[in-house]
């Protein structure tokens, strides 16, 4: 089973614009019971409020919306290089109609208050903070409409990050 190492948020020095943007990462939610998981190319890191934080955006469609609503937790799971197949199935396909863990060959883990999994190089543990639905009537640059034809505006999730997991390599 894959280790994992518990460090100060301010000791992770990657280089975010790559790990979310480019490499993705997985958010998930839920309990033994149910869980589901989506991938995601936007979200931040950061303080606010005095503590490290993280943001995460769901659009309310998804099937991980469901469950980013009703749990208290949510994990950020950065896989890094070698899981883009992994990661496309769980950005494209969704938990209502397949089951994306056996699917998605991913090692879901539950000792912690959000599922997350082993194959994980850092895990961000968040409690939620702050849920705020993106409104159009601040965009001020008005190419942003183009990423919402649908108008199905993401709902932002701002967490506490209360644990930072690094693999043990």
């Amino acid at each position: 089973m894959q280790k994992f190492i518990q460090i100060d948020p301010s000791e992770w020095n990657d280089n975010l614009f790559d790990r979310i943007g480019k490499e993705w990462m997985l958010i998930s939610a839920g309990d033994r019971q149910a869980t589901n998981m989506m991938t995601a190319s936007w979200g931040g890191v950061g303080m606010l409020w005095n503590v490290p934080v993280a943001t995460a955006y769901v659009r309310p469609q998804r099937y991980t919306y469901e469950f980013m609503e009703r749990e208290p937790y949510f994990a950020l799971s950065f896989l890094g290089k070698g899981f883009k197949q992994a990661l496309q199935l769980c950005g494209t396909k969704s938990g209502r109609d397949i089951d994306k863990i056996a699917e998605s060959g991913l090692t879901p883990r539950f000792d912690l208050p959000a599922p997350y999994f082993g194959e994980a190089e850092i895990v961000l543990i968040c409690r939620k903070m702050y849920v705020q639905d993106l409104d159009p009537a601040g965009f001020i640059d008005a190419t942003i409409a183009s990423h919402y034809a649908k108008q199905d505006y993401h709902r932002m999730y701002i967490g506490e990050i209360v644990k930072v997991l690094q693999k043990v390599r």
